[in-house]
């Protein structure tokens, strides 16, 4: 049966005509409403292996605080909610619990309250294609991101990456799937159409829903991918900069910045693996054989390093340890050069901050601010791609010596404007050697953040649980 992508209703009540017949399964409440069935557990009887080794992602539990390895961060996101609060990415398993836990979300009261808009949901449920389905794409978008908090429940898991109500992913076939038409249409802008392209780029394709740069825009502040230029970060800055796009304007430079979100795709796509064709589930999601022969795809995604001979020694002839070690090596270079060019570009923020205190003008800054502003972004874009010093090393290192050649740009500017203005001692900087004592220089009340927080747990989201228990209800 031919692939099928993000389905239209029109398109989706046809197939919902064949399937309520043909289907006996759990599935066909659902189905008889023509909706997609969010709930990863309604597809444990027919992939029982996929679906328990999706679970299993439920194992990376550990919370990991980027920010107190690296108070730097804390004063390049100053004024934008990543200087809160950011952790590592844990398994799929956990992107509700995450997403909600997150200060960035802030601790809303009602449907109009918080910081931050329903886009926020997108890449982390299947609930969000089921309530585009349902109600459009602005009735999805619209509002406060706590607008529709009893309506997103269900982690990331089938129908992100499946079209579930297929016949052919009913008879074990994957049946990979768009499940947002933004999606689609970034693909389209880079002349990919999802159903034009082959089966490993598709397979590379459905992680890119969500492992990419994106931006929020319009009225409704909905998704889109910033590929209309190309995917690479000359590309995308340049598409930025022709928007005039800023996601906020920095708390102590002024400058107009970009928050890169997790570019794996565009990374991986630029690098040697990509090149080659060697895609995420190579990695990621490799085959398992079993005892009785049959063969299924390992949907705890993870370290390739955890199942050695089925990703990594299909093409590599060094041993674990060999390659481990080559690993270990370039992770190292990266985080140097990450390093070196956070000294630069912190220092330029707060060099910028004395510049606009002994009086310069928006005209002398202008220059300057637009410095800040690439070598940020080009320090974050690279930063932020999970796993680039495996995907895409060269990309890594590259893009970062830019971000720092940037930063010493706006630097030097920063030297002579300041001379100007009869400051030529060097700017000090406060103490931001812990995350806390970084988020005090920023002047942020951590402990009126940390009690909203509390209180939004504890109140709001339990009401969210029980009206969502009680509407899929109905499903059974």
């Amino acid at each position: 049966m031919k692939q099928l992508h993000w389905i239209p209703k029109s398109a989706a009540a046809m197939i919902l005509l064949v399937s309520s017949v043909m289907s006996t399964s759990s599935l066909a409440a659902s189905e008889e409403k023509g909706l997609i069935d969010p709930r990863n557990q309604a597809y444990e009887q027919d992939h029982p292996d996929q679906y328990h080794s999706w679970k299993a992602t439920s194992e990376s539990e550990h919370i990991e605080d980027a920010l107190a390895e690296d108070p730097n961060m804390v004063i390049m996101w100053a004024g934008y909610g990543f200087a809160k609060d950011y952790n590592k990415a844990r398994g799929h398993f956990y992107a509700i619990d995450d997403v909600r836990q997150t200060l960035r979300t802030g601790g809303p009261t009602d449907e109009n309250s918080g910081p931050m808009p329903m886009a926020c949901w997108s890449c982390k449920s299947p609930d969000v294609g089921r309530v585009i389905e349902e109600r459009g794409e602005d009735g999805y978008f619209e509002g406060k991101w706590a607008r529709l908090g009893d309506q997103i429940v269900n982690p990331i898991g089938c129908a992100d990456c499946h079209d579930t109500r297929s016949e052919a992913f009913k008879n074990g076939e994957p049946a990979l799937a768009l499940a947002k038409p933004y999606v689609e249409r970034a693909f389209q802008a880079i002349d990919k159409p999802f159903d034009k392209q082959s089966r490993l780029d598709q397979q590379a394709s459905v992680c890119g829903q969500c492992h990419v740069e994106y931006y929020f825009t319009g009225p409704t502040k909905g998704v889109k991918f910033p590929w209309d230029m190309g995917t690479s970060v000359d590309d995308m800055e340049k598409y930025y900069d022709a928007l005039n796009f800023k996601d906020w304007t920095h708390k102590v430079s002024k400058a107009p910045m970009l928050k890169a979100q997790h570019p794996g795709y565009e990374t991986w796509r630029a690098g040697i693996h990509g090149k080659n064709k060697v895609v995420c589930v190579d990695c990621h999601m490799p085959k398992v054989t079993k005892e009785d022969g049959t063969v299924y795809t390992d949907h705890k995604v993870g370290n390739p390093f955890d199942r050695f001979e089925d990703t990594c020694a299909n093409c590599h002839t060094q041993s674990k340890d060999q390659l481990r070690e080559i690993v270990s090596s370039r992770k190292a270079q990266v985080l140097n050069m990450k390093r070196t060019a956070e000294k630069q570009i912190v220092a330029a923020h707060f060099e910028a901050g004395a510049a606009w205190d002994a009086g310069a003008t928006e005209a002398e800054m202008s220059d300057i601010l637009q410095d800040i502003r690439h070598a940020q972004w080009r320090w974050d874009y690279a930063i932020a791609s999970h796993g680039v010093h495996m995907h895409a090393p060269e990309v890594a290192l590259e893009v970062l010596g830019t971000a720092v050649d940037r930063a010493a740009d706006a630097r030097t500017k920063l030297v002579r404007l300041l001379a100007t203005k009869g400051i030529t001692e060097v700017v000090e900087l406060p103490d931001i050697s812990t995350k806390e004592k970084a988020q005090q220089a920023l002047g942020m009340d951590m402990d009126k953040m940390n009690a909203e927080k509390k209180h939004f747990l504890e109140t709001v989201v339990p009401e969210w649980e029980k009206a969502a228990e009680k509407r899929e209800a109905s499903y059974q």
